[in-house]
């Protein structure tokens, strides 16, 4: 993508786009009605915006564009689960996923090139880590996916044909803040994409102190990667747990509850193969479930060759499963969506130009037992 000296609409969250409209003169509700144009009608032709005025209209051109990353690929499953693999420009891209279900459709969004925290079972983080997205990146997949699943779906009555967003793509989101909020801001405005806060959800490793500002300034639904119910193996699995361990991270979902949107924290646990899923591991993840209203969400681990670690089979996962529920914990089995097309929890990789010796250091682990890591 070219480098252009005009600012991209989709930077702007309302009170930003206030703020620059104001310093050229320009009345505020100009800015509901850009928000309307841009994002409810997903009209990026400033000249077919009719109710500007012509010289507004001008001032846009000359000094504004409205940018999507381009498309490199765009693929169905056979479960219709849809994968846009977007050029964000330098040998770098990132990837999307659409997920429709009879009574929602949910899009799976990115926040980072890539990915610093560098969970063991995470393709993202085997890739590296190459920078930040803006905002205009991040919100701009919920554009281009909403316009694209349109115009596929031309007699679709339903505007919110996208009812459900999740920044549970390529990247730790509480690591690239300053850029997510302002996105996060835009989806739940009602004169942009107007979703409730029960319908947008964060998904953090644990970034303890963002966490506890993301509760003040904009608290959405919060799903946390659990994924190990002690330290000792966390440590192993989730790097970032040395600096911020579950002590702390359960006593940051305690507070985020006061705020969260919903009464519960979902804590994300994939099941990998005689790594986090015997009865011993279960007994601990219920006296951590036993601390914090939340909800269990079991992945089974979708196996890419870079991990050496492999999925749980359906009987771990049921016995496990089983001593949660005895337990009354609400649990839940993900459903693996789109593994055809490589759209499935933990698979998402896109193509990143590491910056970073993330994915040397990852690939030089992938020989060793899973217990003997000690990063």
């Amino acid at each position: 993508m070219l480098m252009s000296e005009k600012q991209n609409l989709l930077d702007f969250d309302n009170e930003q786009l206030v703020a620059q409209l104001k310093l050229h003169g320009h009345k505020p509700f100009r800015a509901k009605q850009l928000l309307k144009w841009v994002h409810q009608r997903g009209q990026a032709d400033f000249d077919a915006m009719t109710d500007l005025s012509k010289d507004f209209r001008q001032f846009l051109h000359n000094d504004y564009e409205l940018s999507t990353p381009s498309v490199l690929i765009d693929k169905t499953s056979k479960d219709g689960t849809r994968k846009w693999l977007f050029n964000i420009g330098q040998n770098n891209a990132i990837e999307t996923v659409f997920i429709p279900e009879d009574d929602r459709g949910t899009l799976c969004i990115s926040s980072q090139a890539g990915c610093t925290v560098a969970c063991r079972f995470c393709s993202t983080g085997h890739q590296g880590f190459n920078r930040n997205l803006t905002t205009a990146e991040i919100i701009g997949q919920l554009w281009h996916a909403r316009a694209a699943l349109q115009a596929a779906n031309p007699d679709h009555t339903d505007e919110r044909i996208i009812s459900n967003v999740v920044m549970m793509g390529m990247g730790e989101p509480l690591l690239n803040y300053h850029q997510v909020l302002p996105a996060l801001k835009l989806m739940l405005d009602d004169n942009a994409y107007g979703l409730s806060r029960r319908r947008v959800t964060v998904s953090t490793s644990g970034v303890v102190p963002i966490m506890d500002k993301l509760s003040q300034d904009c608290p959405v639904a919060l799903a946390v990667s659990l994924h190990a119910p002690n330290d000792d193996l966390r440590d192993r699995l989730v790097p970032l747990n040395k600096k911020y361990p579950l002590k702390e991270l359960i006593a940051a979902c305690q507070r985020y509850l006061e705020f969260a949107p919903r009464d519960f924290i979902t804590f994300e646990y994939i099941m990998l193969q005689e790594v986090n899923d015997s009865p011993e591991h279960a007994k601990e993840l219920i006296e951590i479930a036993k601390q914090v209203n939340c909800k269990l969400n079991l992945i089974p681990f979708n196996p890419f060759p870079e991990s050496g670690l492999y999925r749980s089979s359906n009987n771990r996962i049921h016995r496990f499963t089983g001593m949660l529920l005895d337990a009354g914990i609400v649990t839940t089995v993900r459903k693996t969506r789109g593994d055809d097309i490589d759209a499935a929890c933990g698979q998402l990789a896109g193509d990143i130009k590491d910056r970073t010796k993330i994915s040397q250091k990852m690939q030089a682990n992938k020989a060793i037992p899973i217990m003997e890591i000690r990063n």
